[in-house]
């Protein structure tokens, strides 16, 4: 694997990063409530799924939830379910926050990072087009026995740090905002936006259908 293989990636990589999706939205649902330590465990979360679904793909398991129908209507369907309960649950505290009896407070305690940790893992880690895009990417730039696993987990680590990088400055951009986004209206309209939006990912992941 050259140099010209390796910043290609990148670039494919970095273009899947930036574009629109869940993981920008539960940062932005995250900071200006829990604070960024909270946002940086999403971030955590995200790269660990990252791991998992990069060492998926090259050791050939992740090919069943393309190639087994049923295994990859589990994982869709897992996936948008809990997208859905993500999204149910800030359009119902919007709603409840309408009265003024819903208030948000930054995150004090351990347990509050680990379940950061938690959604941006899930997040990520329930989502069969991240499995995809690497077996989609990976026959690419990858030579079936010539490129070795350490090479090939290579890539899977740049494509985890330009995560890492892109949602960490999104994460900081956030609690620079801090005070604005914790007011009750903007903090009301964050989370409606969160609710719609994430159901939305959700009946797309629903329709998904492999394509490899």
């Amino acid at each position: 694997m050259g140099l010209t293989e390796i910043l290609s990636f990148v670039v494919v990589a970095t273009l899947l990063v930036v574009s629109p999706g869940p993981n920008g939205v539960l940062i932005a649902k995250t900071v200006p409530a829990s604070g960024r330590a909270a946002g940086f465990a999403n971030v955590a979360g995200f790269v660990a799924a990252f791991y998992v679904h990069g060492a998926l793909a090259i050791l050939g398991l992740s090919i069943l939830l393309v190639q087994s129908a049923t295994a990859f209507a589990i994982v869709k369907y897992l996936g948008a379910a809990y997208l859905f309960w993500i999204g149910a649950k800030a359009l119902w505290a919007a709603y409840r926050g309408m009265d003024g009896s819903a208030a948000v407070a930054p995150a004090r305690s351990r347990r509050t990072l680990m379940r950061a940790f938690v959604e941006g893992f899930l997040t990520n880690a329930l989502n069969p087009k991240v499995s995809m895009f690497y077996l989609a990417a990976f026959p690419q730039f990858i030579t079936p026995g010539e490129t070795s696993a350490a090479a090939s987990f290579l890539l899977v680590a740049l494509h985890s740090l330009v995560n890492a990088v892109w949602f960490g400055a999104m994460v900081l951009l956030f609690s620079t905002l801090t005070k604005v986004a914790r007011s009750g209206s903007v903090q009301r309209w964050i989370k409606g936006v969160t609710g719609v939006v994430f159901i939305g990912f959700a009946a797309k992941l629903a329709t998904t259908r492999p394509n490899i």
